[in-house]
């Protein structure tokens, strides 16, 4: 670890004092990192932030410290169990602000990915990119077989970057953990070491590629949903090439209507597919906003930019189900155990509070039609009740969260009177009655009852283990309760302190003892020739300092 900061010192330097300017100067104070600086890097004014909000000021840091921060941001935006909505609300608004990088970097990069000249890969390539991003930048090509090609290049030297900056979000992450109990409670390591995964995988395109064509299987037979084909002799790791789409903007309402376009059809389409990528496949696209969706003629979506997906188990999507229907009926048993079943309710947790809360959140949809119903906002609702009560949700949950909003606002743009809502409820009926049809719930108790008969074959041979570790009194009671170690060790302190008082009472009861029986008796104390009053108490006043000393010391006066 110490090698590391060294390593990443002038980055560290970078980062604190982007804390400092912005306004977080107590957090850098409290997480012990002004050492970090040089003395005269110490002193930053942030008078500039003192008129902005908290979510502005956050915002604006993470830009100012570039990809990684950005990405980190953007994936905070999704965490409503985790932050106030006023946060989440700046946080939505991060955008990539880089500039394109040279077409020189581009030839470069490309050659040495693919093996071959640019000229031999591509027979036309356009050097003014499509569009940029902090990643990556996308440039339209044409292979020697005519086939018009969307290249996505990699960013020249962003992974050494990226890599710096997760290592020090880490080494972030844990002094945060040792220092604010939230940090810990909320697992603020865990949080950054999934993030670093996500963004590692973004950061290879074969991944994209492959999420690409999982998205398309299951929508191969449909001809009204299309992904871009992958092509994978031009495709590495830092190189993505992509059959390329002409297709019209989702939310160029203009042009589709002067073109002719359903925007109806176009709004269930969309809604329907993600649906059936979120409830049926338990994999769907992360970041549906409108660059990420053409419509061809003939009202036919176009899903595009698989580098940000999510995944749901089985469990999840039943539960995601069961937490909608219930929400719907308004069951409030239901909508606890669905909770329950996808996060982490501390132990602590009110539960006459969060019955209460849930309570309310039923009320607010009990009864109300459908159509007046917003999923995404529903979910977002729970995730509210989640971070009151400091319940732990998994990140698969917030990132549909944020996926089922922005589909909704694409939808409510096309077709004001559609409600996802509505479509959803087929897809939660049919994941709930499959989940209870009886072929599957024998399918499941087989499954069961094979791993239990492998268990109670097994049973014999380890209760003989067990009973032979007990004969050689060898068996061992562990019970770890946190922090017991910390709280042993300050009670043998307070004891030996105690004891050491107890002797230094008892041996100056004594020297008086000593004193008045030699005054009453008039002769001189002596042990073996020696003035034993004298010596005594000197030893019990040497003591009696000590003991002064230590209670000061101590600061507990």
């Amino acid at each position: 670890m110490i090698g590391k900061r060294m390593k990443h010192a002038q980055r560290y330097q970078e980062i604190i004092s982007a804390f400092l300017r912005n306004g977080f100067g107590f957090l850098v104070k409290d997480l012990g990192l002004l050492e970090r600086l040089p003395f005269q890097k110490k002193v930053i004014s942030d008078k500039n932030s003192r008129n902005r909000t908290t979510g502005e000021r956050l915002r604006l840091m993470l830009q100012e410290l570039g990809p990684t921060f950005v990405k980190l941001g953007q994936m905070a935006s999704t965490r409503r169990d985790l932050l106030p909505e006023d946060i989440i609300f700046e946080l939505e608004k991060l955008q990539d602000q880089v500039s394109p990088f040279s077409s020189q970097q581009v030839r470069q990069i490309i050659e040495e990915e693919l093996g071959d000249d640019l000229e031999n890969l591509y027979v036309e390539f356009d050097d003014k990119p499509l569009a940029t991003a902090s990643i990556g930048q996308v440039h339209i090509a044409r292979l020697h077989t005519n086939e018009r090609v969307a290249v996505k290049v990699q960013r020249p030297h962003i992974r050494p970057l990226v890599k710096t900056d997760l290592e020090i979000l880490d080494d972030l992450a844990r002094i945060m953990e040792s220092r604010i109990e939230r940090a810990k409670r909320y697992q603020l390591r865990e949080i950054i070491e999934e993030f670093s995964k996500s963004l590692s995988l973004e950061l290879d395109y074969q991944t994209e590629g492959r999420n690409s064509e999982k998205i398309s299987r299951p929508s191969s037979e449909d001809e009204t949903i299309k992904v871009p084909r992958v092509y994978w002799s031009h495709t590495t790791a830092k190189v993505l090439t992509m059959e390329y789409i002409n297709g019209v903007k989702v939310n160029n309402l203009s042009r589709l209507e002067e073109e002719g376009y359903n925007r109806k059809v176009i709004a269930e389409r969309i809604a329907h597919s993600m649906l059936h990528q979120i409830l049926i496949e338990g994999f769907f696209h992360g970041d549906p906003h409108p660059g990420n969706i053409v419509i061809l003629p003939g009202d036919r979506i176009v899903w595009m930019d698989f580098g940000m997906v999510g995944r749901l188990s089985a469990n999840m999507q039943n539960q995601f189900a069961l937490l909608a229907l219930s929400m719907k009926s308004g069951s409030t048993n239901g909508i606890i155990k669905a909770i329950s079943e996808m996060g982490v309710i501390p132990f602590d947790t009110n539960m006459s509070a969060l019955q209460v809360d849930i309570d309310e959140l039923r009320e607010r949809y009990y009864d109300v039609p459908l159509s007046q119903i917003s999923l995404g906002g529903a979910v977002t609702d729970l995730l509210a009740v989640a971070y009151k009560h400091q319940i732990m949700i998994p990140a698969e949950l917030t990132m549909l969260a944020k996926a089922l909003l922005t589909v909704e606002a694409l939808v409510e743009m096309l077709d004001p009177d559609f409600s996802i809502m509505n479509a959803a409820e087929p897809f939660g009926k049919q994941l709930l009655k499959e989940r209870y049809n009886p072929k599957k719930i024998a399918a499941n108790a087989w499954e069961h009852l094979t791993e239990y008969t492998e268990i109670l074959a097994d049973l014999p041979k380890k209760l003989r283990e067990v009973a032979s570790t007990i004969q050689k009194g060898k068996m061992r009671l562990e019970i770890t309760i946190p922090e017991l170690n910390i709280f042993l060790n300050k009670m043998d302190r307070i004891s030996n302190r105690l004891s050491f008082a107890i002797v230094v009472l008892a041996f100056s009861i004594i020297m008086v003892g000593l004193i008045i029986g030699s005054s009453i008796s008039g002769q001189a104390s002596l042990l073996w020739k020696l003035p034993v009053i004298e010596i005594g108490s000197c030893i019990a006043l040497l003591m009696f300092l000590w003991l002064i000393f230590a209670i000061f010391k101590s600061g507990r006066f």
